[in-house]
């Protein structure tokens, strides 16, 4: 044990300060001593630790000109982290006066405070919260934890992080978890719970120049007939697999906001389905024409439910009266796609058949649910929701000819319209689908 030869006594003689060179082990030393309240470090005099009432805590002082500056908490923050922080807190309080604000020392505590306000964020979905506690706990902190923020820098950031990360991960995680760093610090900044922001200026393209590839479609349009009868023959055996693979192929519409459908937002006067905005990835809410092959298919599904003695609120219940939740549903496409595709790739064939079938990039995007900023506000309130109607149809009508007609069991009663309403709203662009009468197949 290292003390110096003379003991610092306060105004009450039983109060000690011990002089000695600090440590973890030092300080459980002399917390079994009583009366000592404070120790000072030999090597770095002005740098103080106080004891608690529970002696196995305490806090960390810096003296400077008199004034006593709180550090932190131990054992929160150790001697070591305390006193390799030790230049960067003097800085601080010779700058502002103040030796620490959140009384994080490392990378991994604002990590830490990161993940929790993430966790309990209302903007964020469910599966978002799930992937930033993830991303968190099983990348960033098993390479950043003990990185002390004052020593955060690009080099740094580069050889604990993005270099070894590349080598394991995709690029575009990569970029993610990059994403996740610069948000936290951000954020910590803007609460002032950090003196500045290490990243601030730092980008991604400062760590690699490989361009990130959108990852190919796995499902392409010359495969949806196999596909479909695949999902017909999957509908007798397993018609909530088959109906929520169909939905989202159909509409091109995003697992999460699919499986969580009640049946209160199907109308069938208007033809809607609604997605309410907080159940979608945009926090819009989504009103998808129904065409009538889809509203066909949507009695018979309702049909074999009742049958099999469900008559509660959701398309896609669980066993306990919940929708699916986002596990239950991606091992349904697990079944379905057995590793060849996912749920992602159905939204990606439909969009990329639109375009095929000339549909207006603007209203394709409208169908998915993209964010389109406020430029588009006044289109969207006229004519998009026809336009949007037309193009599911001429998409549906697609489908049955690829064998979508088989699962529906429409037998022809589709949307009349004239060839002056498909020039109004299409601009002449798109040929007229053709005028069915009921009973024709």
């Amino acid at each position: 044990m290292s003390r110096s030869a003379t003991e610092k006594r306060s105004p009450n003689t039983h109060i000690k300060t011990l002089t000695v060179k600090l440590s973890d082990a030092e300080i459980g030393r002399n917390a079994k001593l009583e009366h000592v309240r404070d120790l000072r470090d030999a090597g770095h005099p002005a740098l103080h630790f106080r004891f608690a009432k529970n002696r196995t805590r305490g806090s960390w002082y810096l003296l400077n000109k008199r004034q006593w500056h709180r550090i932190g908490a131990f054992p929160d923050l150790s001697t070591k982290q305390v006193i390799a922080a030790l230049p960067a807190v003097r800085l601080r309080v010779a700058a502002d006066g103040a030796a620490s604000v959140s009384g994080w020392v490392t990378v991994g505590e604002l990590l830490d405070w990161f993940a929790e306000r993430m966790a309990k964020s209302r903007a964020l979905s469910d599966k978002r919260r799930k992937a930033i506690k993830s991303a968190t706990s099983c990348q960033l902190k098993p390479r950043l934890d003990d990185l002390l923020i004052c020593n955060v820098s690009a080099q740094t950031l580069d050889n604990r992080l993005m270099w070894p990360a590349q080598q394991e991960l995709s690029l575009s995680y990569v970029q993610q978890l990059f994403r996740l760093v610069a948000m936290a610090f951000r954020q910590a900044r803007k609460l002032d719970l950090i003196p500045v922001n290490p990243v601030a200026e730092l980008k991604f393209s400062q760590f690699t120049t490989a361009r990130i590839q959108p990852k190919p479609a796995r499902l392409r349009d010359v495969q949806l007939a196999d596909l479909v009868a695949s999902l017909a023959t999957r509908f007798d055996s397993a018609p909530g697999d088959a109906m929520l693979a169909l939905m989202m192929l159909c509409h091109g519409t995003r697992i999460g906001e699919t499986r969580q459908s009640r049946w209160a937002d199907i109308t069938f006067t208007p033809s809607e389905w609604f997605l309410p905005a907080e159940h979608t990835k945009t926090k819009t809410e989504l009103r998808v024409p129904l065409t009538d092959q889809v509203c066909a298919l949507l009695r018979r599904y309702r049909e074999r439910q009742i049958a099999q003695g469900y008559e509660g609120a959701f398309l896609f219940p669980s066993r306990r009266g919940k929708p699916l939740s986002d596990n239950q549903a991606s091992a349904v496409f697990t079944r379905l796609g057995q590793g060849a595709w996912t749920s992602h790739d159905l939204r990606k064939v439909a969009r990329t058949a639109w375009t095929d079938l000339g549909v207006d990039g603007h209203i394709g995007e409208m169908l998915l649910n993209h964010s389109l900023g406020k430029i588009a506000s006044t289109y969207i309130n006229t004519q998009a929701k026809e336009q949007r109607r037309l193009a599911l149809v001429k998409w549906h009508n697609w489908l049955d000819q690829r064998g979508f007609k088989v699962i529906h069991a429409q037998t022809g009663v589709r949307y009349e319209y004239s060839q002056n309403l498909v020039d109004a709203l299409n601009g002449g662009a798109c040929e007229p689908e053709p005028q069915f009468v009921k009973g024709e197949d």
